[in-house]
C-alpha cells in the first residue's frame, strides 16, 4: 500500500513539472474566439506580425494595471512588427455575464482604439497548453512564426518586467 502511494504520488509530480515546465519557445496554432459582438473571429495578424497578447482573468484585469500603464507611456513594446491586444478570459469570470463583459469591453475599446476578444470556453489557455489562468493576468509574447516566446502569469516582478523588455525588444 505504501509503495503504490509513493508511485502514484511520483506520477503526479512527474506530471505536473513537465505541463509547468514546458520549454520556451514552443509552437502555438491560431485559434477562434469571439470578438466583442459576439462573432468568432481568429486572433488579428497570427502569422504576420509578431503578437503582444494580454490574455486577462476579468476579475484579475487591474493586477499588472501599473505595467500596462507604463507600457502605454513608455511606447517600449510598440514597433512596425509588433500588434498587443487583449484576451478576457471570460470562463474563469463565472460572476461577471459574458455579455455584460464584452459590453463593457467594447465601451473601452471605443474609447481607446484597442483589440480586445473574448474568450468563453478557456479555448485560448488549452489549445496552447498555458495550465491554470483562472484569477490571472498573462501575458505572451507570439513570433510571426507561431512560436510562444515569453509567457508570465500573476503579479510581474521586475525581473519579470525585464525579461519582458528584453523579449519585446527583439521582435519589434
Amino acid at each position: 500500500m505504501k509503495m503504490k502511494f509513493w508511485a502514484i504520488l511520483a506520477a503526479g509530480a512527474l506530471t505536473l513539472s513537465t505541463a509547468s515546465a514546458q520549454e520556451l519557445p514552443r509552437k502555438v496554432q491560431n485559434v477562434k474566439l469571439l470578438d466583442l459582438d459576439g462573432n468568432p473571429a481568429s486572433l488579428p495578424h497570427f502569422g504576420e506580425k509578431n503578437l503582444m497578447i494580454f490574455y486577462v482573468d476579468p476579475d484579475r484585469h487591474k493586477q499588472n494595471e501599473e505595467f500596462t500603464f507604463e507600457l502605454e507611456e513608455n511606447h517600449r513594446a510598440q514597433g512596425d512588427n509588433i500588434y498587443g491586444f487583449g484576451v478576457m478570459n471570460l470562463k474563469d469570470a463565472p460572476m461577471i455575464p459574458n455579455g455584460m463583459a464584452r459590453s463593457m469591453a467594447k465601451k473601452r475599446t471605443a474609447k481607446n482604439g484597442a483589440t480586445v476578444l473574448a474568450d468563453q470556453e478557456r479555448t485560448l489557455s488549452s489549445a496552447w497548453g498555458l495550465g491554470d489562468c483562472n484569477n490571472q493576468f498573462v501575458l505572451m509574447i507570439v513570433s510571426k512564426e507561431g512560436e510562444l516566446v515569453f509567457l508570465r502569469k500573476g503579479i510581474l516582478s521586475e525581473a519579470d518586467k525585464k525579461a519582458f523588455y528584453d523579449t519585446i525588444e527583439k521582435y519589434r
